[in-house]
């Protein structure tokens, strides 16, 4: 059997969760899709998927498979349409992700300025607070912010951000403010749970790392929410720069300690790594990477 033929079965099974629905999808019968799965564990030496009459699931050796028959059939995909000259123009759909506050602040005006440039490219954003398997979950581009851990990904850095503290000045004039971080402890703290976690607030002084344990009166896990709790003066919280940039700017919020924060943290655009990267990601990251660069010092 075509060996290309097996990683298309393989890969609309591991998708769809089903022979039957694989079968429909590639307009094969559900007998035809078993000789074809088995035909790939046979070669391979290793199943790819336990199955039962009831339930069908990919096995470890089957998912780390799955990465590069989908790399292998994108690439394939890729190269069949350069050859009839099919890629000279960004075309088809983009799937991206950021972290809620910076895809609203930052990415959202850029995707918006990039489809009048690109008409024949479509975009999805998904805004969530977690860090995505972009091969798994079917991502073409991420926002990162902070260190890169090992991967196979392709990164390009486009700026930096950096960890803040904040209060409204009507708080620090009935609260007073700190001067050390010990003084936190005297003060109400709004912790944005992201950046602060089990309460403690580590910051960088003379080259030296230290932190200090805290009791928050108030813990969230979005930063929108602990934003404008410490704007209606219920305390100080804790923040990354471009999150706080607008309240600073207009004095709704006042920088805490700023002598003692942690160095600036990467911020990048990356992707899947691949031997031939599609036009419409290369397009979007020229487009996008000296304008995060502008809003990123901006929001600095």
């Amino acid at each position: 059997m075509d060996r290309l033929h097996e990683l298309e079965v393989f890969i609309a099974a591991a998708r769809t969760g089903s022979f039957a629905k694989a079968g429909r999808r590639l307009r094969m019968s559900p007998p035809a899709v078993t000789r074809a799965i088995s035909s790939l564990e046979a070669r391979l030496g290793a199943r790819v998927f336990n199955r039962t009459t009831r339930s069908l699931a990919i096995t470890e050796a089957g998912q780390r498979f799955l990465v590069s028959a989908e790399r292998i059939i994108s690439d394939l995909e890729f190269a069949e349409k350069e050859a009839v000259g099919d890629t000279a123009v960004p075309q088809g759909h983009l799937t991206m992700t950021a972290s809620v506050t910076f895809g609203r602040s930052a990415l959202a005006p850029i995707v918006s300025d990039f489809l009048v440039q690109h008409p024949s490219v479509s975009v999805s954003v998904m805004l969530l607070d977690r860090v995505v398997n972009l091969v798994e979950e079917g991502i073409d581009i991420a926002v990162r912010i902070g260190p890169l851990p090992d991967s196979s990904l392709i990164a390009k850095q486009v700026g930096t951000v950096h960890r803040i503290l904040v209060a409204s000045p009507s708080y620090l004039a009935e609260h007073g403010i700190p001067t050390i971080p010990s003084d936190l402890r005297s003060h109400a703290i709004i912790a944005f749970t992201s950046l602060m976690q089990n309460g403690e607030w580590r910051y960088r002084k003379n080259q030296k790392l230290g932190s200090v344990s805290l009791t928050p009166r108030f813990e969230i896990n979005d930063a929108v929410t602990s934003i404008q709790a410490a704007e209606a003066g219920q305390g100080i919280t804790n923040a990354l720069s471009y999150m706080v940039a607008a309240q600073i700017r207009v004095g709704t919020l006042v920088p805490i300690l700023p002598s003692y924060t942690l160095e600036p943290q990467p911020v990048h655009l990356v992707h899947p790594h691949a031997k031939l990267v599609a036009p419409k990601i290369r397009a979007f990251i020229d487009f996008a990477s000296p304008r995060l660069r502008t809003a990123l010092s901006e929001l600095a």
